[in-house]
């Protein structure tokens, strides 16, 4: 399978990864954000983090598209 997510595309995956993935945590210990939020938060930074490191995006994939050169 051939890679869809490129390198500047992964570092922005990455940073949005990471930051859903701290307001997750952040939020579940102070209570700061609905408890219905953090599930779909850390689904968000998981996606963001797998994509980026694997460099496959099944989004760009059905749809044809690519970001690697």
């Amino acid at each position: 399978m051939d890679k869809t997510v490129g390198i500047k595309d992964a570092k922005v995956r990455t940073v949005i990864g990471a930051l859903t993935g701290t307001v997750s945590i952040i939020s579940l210990i102070s209570g700061s954000l609905p408890v219905v939020l953090l599930p779909l938060l850390g689904l968000i930074s998981i996606i963001m983090l797998v994509t980026a490191y694997t460099g496959l995006c099944p989004a760009y994939s059905l749809i044809g598209f690519s970001t690697s050169s």
